[in-house]
């Protein structure tokens, strides 16, 4: 059986970004589980959250998985009074992804996207591939290239 090529990876293959596909068991939710079985430190492995304004407008924070968006910072760092997470019954219209399978990379529409500052510190980190049960390891740098992401302290 072929492994999965997500939209994600096909999006990098084109732009000739590497990265190192990992595959786990889809029932596996929780982010720092799945940090345990791709045997790499939580500090690398990073979770994708989509808000919303009151202006209407969506961003998008992509944090360590062992973490909490602060949504204080995250709405400073946007310049909104505030941002609240979308429902999960929106998520799909709006990025193209399920809950647990949310990319940076590929989404319907590239919506201002901001990277946990931590993330300045590593080479590489671990995102979704695009699909519940896959990751990518892949260069920072080149992740916060492609989609015009910025850096900012966004946790708790």
């Amino acid at each position: 059986m072929a492994a999965i090529k997500t939209n994600a990876m096909r999006i990098l293959d084109a732009k000739n970004i590497k990265y190192k596909h990992y595959e786990y068991d889809p029932e596996t939710t929780d982010g720092v589980k799945v940090a345990e079985l791709l045997h790499e430190p939580r500090e690398i492995v990073f979770k994708t959250l989509v808000t919303v304004a009151p202006s209407k407008n969506n961003y998008v924070f992509v944090i360590p998985v062992g973490e909490s968006l602060d949504l204080k910072k995250a709405a400073k760092t946007v310049s909104e009074k505030s941002v609240a997470m979308i429902k999960q019954k929106e998520l799909l219209p709006l990025t193209g992804y399920i809950h647990g399978g949310c990319s940076p990379v590929g989404m319907k529409k590239q919506f201002k996207t901001f990277i946990h500052e931590s993330a300045r510190d590593i080479d590489t980190f671990c995102i979704s591939a695009g699909h519940v049960g896959n990751q990518i390891q892949v260069s920072v740098n080149d992740i916060a290239e492609l989609i015009g992401a910025g850096f900012a302290d966004l946790i708790c």
